[in-house]
């Protein structure tokens, strides 16, 4: 390597150095202890009025307007799950694992030390092929590489993706689930396995027995499908935007950090309400630069993240939620077509 690329590399680097002194100055790494006192404190509750609404209601039909908002419920206490993931809630590693294992194990049915060790390896090679997991989801197939290694019915779902993508998404609740329970019970080495087993159970156990006591079988079954499946959807348009459709990066990348995080991450606008239903995902660019900083923050650092980046010449890409499905959608139509079109990843 020359010295002229030397010399260019160190200043790469040093550009993401001079963007976290800004970050830092502006006060925007401190922790934001009110704000997710009463985010907890809504959460829970909410929890616990919709299964006292639950146990009110009774043997009914309409419970299937209960199991949509458990859903909703659910997928909020897994945002804060996320947060204790990244250590943006508390100032020690043991308050945000205890809050990350409530609301994931206990709350939500989700093993929090199984997600974060997958969610980890994302977030070091987001879009990476061989190396980010959220881009190795059979059936789906996000580059042509992957494509290309698909075989009869997996080459015939592959075709159409784009369509089956949304239907997909609402069994990703169950898979969350039976991933949770593979990862406590398999050999895998998992931090704290008892407390996870316990608290699973008891959840999953909870659950079950609570809704097959108080429902008629047909209703239960009924009520576990709506609630899993709005889950699964939920969680999926709250994700799916952040990466997908974005460029997918080669196993031997070399990119520097800042514009490995930047130029694989899609910011979705909108105003403080897609704010709280997205659980500040929204902000994906400052969420993957900066993943200890507290949701409420990534909303005022986005002005001076996307200035810091149109300054220095990297692409920043925003869009509206439903242009961000566009996206997602084409990327998967292309990539299953037969012959994927000019400028396709092709990996």
């Amino acid at each position: 390597m020359s010295d002229t690329s030397l010399g260019a590399d160190r200043q790469r680097g040093s550009d993401y150095a001079d963007l976290s002194r800004q970050v830092r100055a502006a006060g925007l790494l401190g922790r934001r202890r009110g704000y997710y006192a009463v985010r907890i404190g809504l959460v829970v509750g909410s929890l616990a009025g919709v299964w006292a609404l639950f146990g009110w209601l009774g043997e009914s039909w309409w419970q299937l307007g209960v199991a949509v908002a458990l859903a909703v419920a659910f997928a909020q206490a897994g945002f804060i799950g996320h947060d204790a993931g990244h250590r943006q809630i508390a100032h020690s590693r043991r308050a945000n694992d205890l809050i990350g294992i409530v609301h994931g194990n206990l709350l939500t049915g989700i093993s929090y030390g199984w997600w974060v060790d997958k969610h980890n390896r994302h977030h070091a090679h987001p879009n990476t092929e061989g190396k980010d997991p959220d881009i190795t989801v059979a059936p789906l197939s996000f580059t042509a590489g992957q494509a290309r290694r698909r075989r009869g019915l997996s080459a015939l779902l592959m075709r159409y993706q784009a369509y089956l993508f949304f239907p997909l998404l609402l069994l990703e609740g169950m898979h969350l689930h039976a991933n949770s329970v593979r990862a406590v019970l398999g050999p895998r080495h998992i931090a704290r396995r008892p407390v996870e087993a316990g608290l699973l159970a008891l959840h999953l156990g909870g659950y079950l027995t609570a809704v097959f006591l108080v429902l008629s079988p047909a209703q239960a079954v009924a009520f576990i499908l709506v609630n899993q499946g709005v889950l699964g959807l939920y969680l999926g348009c709250s994700f799916a935007p952040n990466h997908k459709g974005m460029p997918i990066l080669g196993a031997d990348d070399n990119l520097d950090y800042l514009r490995r995080q930047a130029l694989t991450s899609r910011n979705v606008r909108g105003r403080m309400f897609l704010d709280i239903v997205l659980g500040g995902l929204n902000y994906q660019i400052e969420h993957h630069l900066f993943p200890s900083m507290p949701c409420p923050n990534l909303r005022r650092a986005r002005p001076l993240i996307r200035r810091f980046c149109a300054e220095h010449d990297i692409d920043y890409h925003e869009t509206t939620l439903g242009r961000s499905w566009v996206e997602t959608l084409r990327h998967l139509h292309d990539i299953g077509s037969p012959a994927p079109p000019p400028g396709v990843a092709t990996r």
